[in-house]
């Protein structure tokens, strides 16, 4: 199933209209991206991943928010990361409290449908946010986890892949156990 866009919105017309939807859209200049639903895999991965999250976490210091939050990449794009977390208070675009302008790290779990646009379009987005120190991207079809860390001289990308890695969060002050991510996942089955 290829994703649904709709073209020729106007960015008032697009945030009255989200609204009024049960399924999200992103924004992307003027162009309507449907989000696709789910698979039981990707929603477990990224279950898995709020659980260790929340036991890892310092609430005090970050503050996580679902795929239900939008954030805002410039004024005329907008998209729905599977995970977003924020190094002390959410700052918003809006008073609505629907625009998260400061998102400190991303987390994309890929989908058949999205894993291009997560890869291309969507890293190259969060690469232009000043805020995004990192961005994590978890494939749900196979053990692989991309890790792209912000450091002076640009991004820096590792990949994990085995079992027994472990993905190092030292912005987060945390690690996070491939197989704890990938817990409960039968890739037979998928």
């Amino acid at each position: 199933m290829a994703i649904q866009t709709r073209t020729a919105m106007s960015m008032d017309e697009y945030f009255e209209w989200e609204q009024l939807q049960e399924r999200k859209h992103e924004y992307i200049d003027g162009e309507v991206i449907e989000m696709p639903g789910v698979s039981n895999q990707h929603s477990l991965i990224t279950t898995n991943l709020i659980y260790l999250f929340v036991a890892a976490l310092d609430r005090l210091r970050f503050t996580m928010h679902t795929a239900e939050m939008r954030v805002q990449i410039s004024p005329t794009r907008y998209v729905y990361p599977d995970l977003t977390l924020v190094r002390g208070a959410s700052n918003f675009a809006d008073p609505s409290e629907y625009n998260l302008m400061n998102p400190f790290f991303v987390v994309e779990v890929t989908s058949p449908t999205s894993i291009t646009r997560d890869r291309r379009e969507k890293l190259e987005y969060y690469f232009s946010l000043p805020s995004i120190e990192a961005c994590l991207i978890v494939d749900q079809h196979r053990l692989n986890a991309e890790l792209y860390e912000r450091d002076d001289s640009g991004w820096r990308r590792q990949v994990f892949a085995a079992p027994e890695d472990v993905v190092p969060l030292p912005m987060l002050d945390c690690e996070l156990p491939l197989a704890q991510i990938y817990r409960d996942i039968d890739f037979q089955a998928g």
